[in-house]
């Protein structure tokens, strides 16, 4: 089976409709299926690894959206999963002052090694 390389980059992307980013669930079914998948995150994606962001009810008038999205513990369930690596570029993390404890452990990439890095992959979604 070939291998999978899912870079997320484009970020909260229907979060508060979904309650969740469609890329991650897209990525939880394929390793649900059993596919052989890693996950990429970076630019503002990378931000998906801090555990400590709060998202509030989305609320019209009286009428509230209950689940918002919890996007670091998405990507620690997916990690947790034992057959998903995840992966961050390391100076998209620096840009954005994510370091430190209240991050998802995840295996940083820098940028020069992301083409060898892209390169161990037989298949690359790019979201």
């Amino acid at each position: 089976m070939a291998k999978i390389l899912s870079i997320v980059e484009s970020a909260y992307r229907a979060t508060l409709e979904e309650q969740d980013d469609t890329v991650l669930w897209f990525n939880h079914m394929l390793a649900n299926a059993g596919v052989e998948l890693a996950v990429l995150l970076r630019g503002n994606a990378v931000n998906y690894l801090s555990r400590g962001q709060e998202v509030g009810e989305l609320t019209f008038g009286s009428a509230g959206l209950g689940n918002p999205p919890k996007l670091g513990e998405d990507v620690a369930a997916l990690k947790a999963r034992g057959k998903v690596p995840v992966y961050y570029v390391e100076e998209d993390a620096r840009e954005r002052g994510l370091e430190g404890s209240g991050l998802v452990e995840a295996g940083p990439v820098s940028r020069a090694e992301l083409p060898r890095f892209v390169a161990g992959y037989d298949r690359v979604f790019h979201w």
